[in-house]
């Protein structure tokens, strides 16, 4: 099962959750989809790396060719084209790679390249495959970096399989909703994470994912997001309380469930409330 952690927005335990799921079931895989800012590996500090160049297309120009017709700057939506001074621009970075200029060009002036837009490390921690994707700063888009790990999972598919997802709704975050057969929701207790839940939750359930909810950092008192799952019907498989040892055992980099045996428990029990919920 491919289980993705997400979120309305950073900073509400979503790293946590995914590296302690992924450590408490042992023979997994963890896929760090985050790309913008990828920080599982800090947490698993894995061995044995192998790195892989992630590469897109994009257009080059064959000056001579060009008769400055400007089909390619009409037709290209994200104004990565513009014909300046009798010549061609090709502003790479913002380029989405859909080829399409290189189709409407009658005079065959433009081809492709590569240009390397981030990369896929591979390695190891204790029985957990540790595979992430990191997105080359200033990046248009790091959907390719996670599709490209989600073939990984053709040569994994015997390993249960733990996503740790980017923030937000953007397009990434539907990339990895995509291929997710469940999603966890890590929501803080406040109104503005009761917010944020709102809004990741309306992206995965528009997407027809099936889901549920982590409650992190729990004070006694009121919790609007507790309150915003109760009042929609959303399952709760979890609460992680406001715990000073947890937080400390964070911020040294260290994956709770491997010294603390609680958390272990902890964890462990979400995992089974997490598979409990997605047969039935």
């Amino acid at each position: 099962m491919k289980i993705a952690v997400l979120s309305g927005k950073g900073g509400t335990g979503k790293t946590l959750a995914a590296v302690n799921l992924a450590a408490a079931a042992g023979h997994a895989l963890y896929l760090d989809c985050d790309v913008e800012e990828p920080n599982g590996h800090l947490f698993f500090k894995p061995e044995n790396m192998k790195t892989e160049e992630i590469t897109v297309r994009i257009p080059v120009v064959d000056q001579d060719l060009c008769t400055g017709c400007r089909d390619c700057v009409e037709f290209c939506r994200f104004n990565a084209l513009a014909h300046v001074g009798g010549r061609l621009l090709i502003f790479e970075e913002i380029c989405h790679s859909c080829g399409g200029c290189i189709l409407v060009c009658p005079e065959k002036a433009l081809t492709e390249k590569d240009r390397v837009i981030g990369v896929v490390r591979r390695g190891d921690s204790a029985g957990v495959r540790v595979h992430s994707g990191i997105l080359n700063p200033g990046e248009e888009s790091g959907v390719p970096l996670v599709q490209r790990l989600f073939e990984d999972l053709k040569e994994e598919d015997e390993l249960q399989v733990f996503i740790d997802g980017p923030p937000g709704t953007s397009c990434v975050v539907m990339e990895t909703v995509t291929g997710a057969d469940y999603c966890l929701l890590v929501a803080e207790p406040t109104l503005f994470g009761a917010h944020n839940l709102e809004m990741i939750h309306g992206l995965v359930k528009l997407m027809g994912k099936p889901l549920g909810v982590l409650l992190n950092k729990c004070l006694e008192g009121d919790n609007p997001s507790e309150e915003y799952c109760l009042t929609r019907g959303i399952p709760i498989l979890g609460r992680i309380p406001f715990d000073p040892d947890l937080g400390r055992l964070n911020s040294e980099g260290e994956i709770a469930v491997r010294p603390d045996e609680r958390y272990r428990e902890l964890f462990l029990d979400l995992l089974l409330a997490i598979e409990k919920e997605a047969v039935s």
